[in-house]
């Protein structure tokens, strides 16, 4: 059994990672509870990220444009690309993610966690740390 991470309500948990495919993907489910949103849209510099719908809807912004993701549909998000997601529905949304190379492992999550799941207001500028360090880059509104 995969270590369950949990970033607020979101959790994640990790199927094969970069030290088990030397670095050729990390796949890991993410399971969004009803009206979670996530709040920051980022872009990943060097890697790509592929998503499956496997239960739930999931509504996607990337690059601007909306995107809902079903059961059994697919969604491809270019390295660089501004994206963000959100569950708006009354249903569990879980997906399963694929980033290519691997790059960032459970590692990411874990930090992410730890700046996340404490009490009173998360602090954006450490998020935007951890994030920074594995090559995730948040975008804010001009």
């Amino acid at each position: 059994m995969h270590e369950l991470i949990r970033l607020g309500d979101i959790s994640v948990s990790f199927l094969q990672s970069r030290h088990e495919t030397q670095g050729s993907l990390d796949l890991f489910e993410m399971t969004i509870p009803p009206q979670v949103h996530l709040v920051l849209p980022h872009l990943h510099r060097e890697y790509d990220e592929s998503i499956i719908g496997m239960d739930g809807i999931t509504t996607w912004t990337v690059d601007g444009k909306r995107i809902r993701v079903h059961p059994g549909e697919q969604l491809f998000i270019p390295r660089g690309v501004v994206h963000a997601f959100s569950n708006t529905h009354q249903s569990t949304a879980r997906i399963m993610c694929i980033l290519t190379p691997g790059l960032v492992g459970p590692e990411y999550f874990q930090e992410l966690a730890a700046v996340m799941n404490v009490s009173g207001p998360p602090d954006l500028a450490e998020i935007g740390a951890v994030m920074t360090r594995y090559g995730v880059v948040p975008v804010t509104a001009a």
